[in-house]
C-alpha cells in the first residue's frame, strides 16, 4: 500500500508541476501590457536592404501543396528573393515536382537535391544551405501559406534591432478538420503567441522548425542543423542561445504563416513522437548546459526535461487509477491526487479566452459547438500527448531515432477566410 501511495503522490506532483509550468508560459504575452505590446512587429514601411534565401523542405508532398507554397513566396512584396526546394534523391516524384516548378519560375526557384542515406529535414536543410546566396536564410515548411509582406517586416526587424535570429508565428487553420485539430490550431496559437516569446526574453528558446530567419554567415559559422536531431530547430535554438545570439519573436495576425494540422490521430500521435524524441536527443547532447548563468541553464534544463516528466506522468496515471479504485486511501492522499486538475482547470479557462483572440484574429465564426469541443476534448488531447511521450522514452532507449515525416493533404488550402487575405495583403 505505501509504495501505491508514493505512485499516486509522485504522479500528482510531476502533472502539477508540467501543468503549473505549462501555465506560466502560456501566460507570458498577457502578463503585463509591456509583454503584449513587445511581441508586435516593428518597422512597417520600412525600406528593405537585405536579400533572403528561403529554403521549402519537401517530402513526399502534393504539387498543389508544394505550389501553393512557392505561389505565396513569389508573392513577396519584398523585391530580392530566392527559393530554394530542397528534396531527397529517393523522393523522384517530389523531386520531378520540384523540377516542374523551378522550370516554371527559373529566375526565383532552385531545387536542391540531398543524397545522403539517412533521410530526413535537418540534412535536407543542410544541402539547401549550399545553394543559399542571400544575406538572410529562412525556413518556410512544405505546406506553408506566408502573408505577402512578411519578408519586408521581417527585413526591417533585422535592420531595427540587434536580432541575429527572428521567429515569426505560425497558425494552423484547419480547426474543424476533426475531434483534436481545435486543440492542436490552440496549442500552436498559444506557442507562437506568447510561449516563445517568454522563452526568448529568458535567453533560452527551442526555435520554430518554420517561419524562422537566420543570418546565412552565421548558419554557415555553426555549420547548419545536427544532421541526427529529430527536433532540428529546438537544438539550432539551443545551440544559437548557449552562443549568446540575440533571437527577436514577432507576432503579427496579418504576417502569420498558415499552415495544416494532421488529419489522422496516427499521424499526430507520430509526430508529437517525433518532437519529444528530439527533445530528448537535445537535452542528452547537453549544449544546454552551456548557457552562461544557472537562470538559463536551469530554464533550458526544464523546458527539455518535461517530456520525460510527461512519459513518467503517462506511465503512473494508469497505477494511480487503479489504486484508487481498489484501494481505500487516507483522504489527505485522495486530496493530493486532486491538485494537478487546479492549473489544469485554469489552463482551460485561458484556453477558452484564446480561442476566443483566435476567432477574431484569424476571420474565424468561432461558435458553442468549438468552445465545447475545446472543454471536452482536453482529457482524450492530454492522453494523447502522454502516450506520445512514453512512445518517445521507449525510441530513445532503443536509439530507434528514424524519421517519421507528417503527411500533408492541403486541407487547409480551402479553409484561409478571405478576410484573412486580405488584411495579410493590407499589413504588407
Amino acid at each position: 500500500m505505501s509504495v501505491m501511495i508514493v505512485f499516486l503522490v509522485l504522479g500528482a506532483f510531476l502533472l502539477f508541476a508540467v501543468c503549473t509550468g505549462t501555465l506560466w508560459w502560456m501566460l507570458h504575452a498577457w502578463r503585463t501590457p509591456e509583454n503584449y505590446e513587445s511581441t508586435s512587429f516593428p518597422g512597417d514601411g520600412l525600406p528593405t536592404a537585405h536579400s533572403f534565401s528561403v529554403i521549402v523542405p519537401c517530402r513526399d508532398e502534393p504539387y498543389e501543396v508544394m505550389a501553393a507554397t512557392v505561389q505565396r513566396l513569389l508573392n513577396q512584396t519584398h523585391g530580392r528573393v530566392e527559393i530554394v526546394v530542397s528534396v531527397g534523391d529517393d523522393d523522384v516524384e517530389t523531386a520531378e515536382r520540384a523540377w516542374m516548378l523551378a522550370a516554371l519560375y527559373p529566375r526565383h526557384v532552385k531545387v536542391s537535391v540531398n543524397g545522403d542515406p539517412v533521410k530526413n529535414k535537418p540534412r535536407q536543410l543542410n544541402s539547401a544551405l549550399r545553394f543559399c546566396t542571400g544575406d538572410i536564410v529562412g525556413i518556410i515548411d512544405a505546406e506553408s501559406l506566408t502573408a505577402p509582406g512578411l519578408l519586408a517586416r521581417i527585413d526591417a526587424t533585422f535592420q531595427l534591432t540587434s536580432a541575429d535570429v527572428v521567429q515569426g508565428a505560425v497558425h494552423l487553420v484547419n480547426y474543424r478538420s476533426r475531434w483534436f485539430t481545435l486543440r492542436n490550431c490552440l496549442e500552436y496559437r498559444i506557442w507562437f503567441r506568447s510561449r516563445l516569446h517568454g522563452h526568448a526574453n529568458s535567453g533560452f528558446i527551442p526555435l520554430g522548425g518554420n517561419t524562422v530567419f537566420v543570418w546565412r554567415h552565421l548558419l554557415e559559422q555553426i555549420e547548419g542543423w545536427d544532421g541526427d536531431c529529430l527536433a532540428e530547430d529546438c537544438e539550432i535554438g539551443v545551440r544559437l542561445s548557449a552562443m549568446g545570439k540575440h533571437v527577436v519573436c514577432l507576432y503579427d495576425p496579418a504576417l502569420t504563416t498558415l499552415e495544416e494540422a494532421p488529419t489522422t490521430v496516427k499521424a499526430f500521435v507520430k509526430q508529437r513522437t517525433r518532437w519529444s524524441l528530439g527533445f530528448m536527443q537535445v537535452l542528452a547532447k547537453g549544449d544546454w548546459k552551456k548557457l552562461p548563468t544557472w537562470q538559463r541553464r536551469l530554464s533550458g534544463w526544464w523546458t527539455l526535461v518535461q517530456q520525460y516528466a510527461i512519459a513518467l506522468a503517462g506511465v503512473l496515471l494508469p497505477v494511480a487509477f487503479v489504486t484508487a479504485v481498489a484501494c481505500s486511501l487516507p483522504t489527505g492522499i485522495v486530496m493530493v491526487t486532486y491538485v494537478p486538475l487546479i492549473p489544469l482547470m485554469l489552463t482551460v479557462v485561458f484556453e477558452v479566452l484564446v480561442l476566443r483572440e483566435f476567432g477574431r484574429d484569424m476571420n474565424f465564426k468561432i461558435g458553442l459547438r468549438d468552445y465545447l469541443l475545446l472543454v471536452v476534448s482536453t482529457p482524450f488531447y492530454q492522453a494523447l500527448l502522454l502516450y506520445s511521450a512514453m512512445a518517445a522514452a521507449v525510441k530513445f532507449q532503443r536509439r530507434n531515432f528514424s524519421w517519421d515525416k507528417t503527411p500533408h493533404a492541403g486541407t487547409h488550402l480551402g479553409v484561409v477566410p478571405k478576410g484573412v487575405i486580405s488584411a495579410q495583403g493590407q499589413g504588407a
